[in-house]
């Protein structure tokens, strides 16, 4: 993916990334085949898990963790399933809090730095689970999934192999502020609040007075939307405290367990200038930046396109971690 250079007849990040999504081919046969199981949480919430139902050859298990606002059904969600049949591996999407379809129990929902929940959900899987289990998290649950390798450090091998995360903004300000911006707030900005901000106010029935409901519904951006909910949902002074602290950035040095971070540099989403140097990261991790692909696209082929090409080289990256450090 290093070398990976998007199509001639694909030009630009933001095609990169809109094409993509609504247009290229997922799998190379027929939507994947998903069953639901659903986690009680310590809490006393819920979580709903999408196990790929085919034959499974393989003791490996590989977890996707979704974007903002994805679930399995998105695009890469799929292209990962398909990677996953065809590997013979064990394959689950877990969705965050309100991403399965039904609105979650509890005051919180997700946020991009939540480590306990990944931690426990990757807990449980290990206790499930006793092969090689790879994680593999893209956008915003790739900054969560790197922060948390960040954070526990030496214990993230008890539960993972290996970890990557794909176009995700790392450097949360960096990102929020580009999102922000333009065309970005105008298409990205407006698309994502469309499903959020009914979210939240399904959260401000079950809980009234959670946050401000008036406030909401004049947020315009992101920001405005984290400064109203995310953050004092979540327990954040504000939307800076939350892009400050909950960013995977200053963590990835302290990363222990083999790790990708793979993002493109025209993606519209995430500044290359924000992206990680080989300086900032230890010698665990291994940065890919090619020079397009947009946010998540990195589409392949004659028109339409298929979106194999990622989830190739990146579960490609991944179990070779399996095969190196013995199953």
């Amino acid at each position: 993916m290093q070398d990976y250079r998007a199509p001639l007849w694909l030009p630009g990040g933001n095609l990169q990334t809109i094409w993509p999504a609504l247009f290229a081919r997922r799998t190379r046969g027929p939507a994947p085949d998903y069953q639901r199981e659903r986690w009680f949480t310590p809490d006393g919430d819920f979580l709903d898990l999408d196990w790929l139902q085919a034959p499974v050859t393989n003791d490996t298990l590989l977890v996707l963790f979704h974007g903002l606002e994805g679930s399995s059904r998105s695009h890469y969600a799929e292209a990962f399933a398909d990677f996953a049949a065809r590997n013979g591996l064990a394959y689950v999407v877990p969705h965050f809090r309100g991403c399965s379809g039904e609105i979650n129990l509890a005051p919180r929902a997700y946020h991009s730095g939540d480590v306990e929940e990944i931690g426990w959900i990757l807990a449980q899987l290990r206790a499930r689970h006793a092969g090689p289990i790879l994680a593999v998290g893209i956008s915003m649950g790739g900054n969560m999934l790197m922060r948390w390798a960040g954070e526990v450090q030496e214990d993230a091998a008890r539960s993972v192999t290996a970890v990557a995360s794909v176009c995700s903004p790392l450097d949360l300000a960096a990102g929020g502020r580009a999102i922000g911006r333009g065309f970005n707030k105008m298409v990205y900005g407006t698309m994502f609040l469309r499903t959020m901000k009914p979210k939240a106010l399904l959260k401000w029935s079950q809980h009234p007075g959670l946050f401000d409901r008036d406030a909401l519904l004049a947020a315009r951006d992101l920001y405005e939307f984290d400064q109203v909910f995310t953050a004092p949902v979540h327990g954040f002074k504000g939307t800076t405290d939350y892009w400050t602290q909950a960013s995977a950035l200053p963590r990835l040095e302290r990363i222990r367990v083999p790790a990708l971070a793979l993002n493109a540099r025209n993606d519209p989403f995430v500044p290359a200038d924000s992206l990680p140097k080989a300086r900032e990261v230890g010698r665990y991790v291994t940065l890919w930046q090619p020079r397009s692909g947009g946010h998540v696209g990195f589409a392949s082929g004659f028109p339409p396109g298929n979106v194999w090409t990622m989830p190739d080289a990146v579960g490609g990256w991944l179990l070779s971690h399996v095969s190196r450090h013995g199953r």
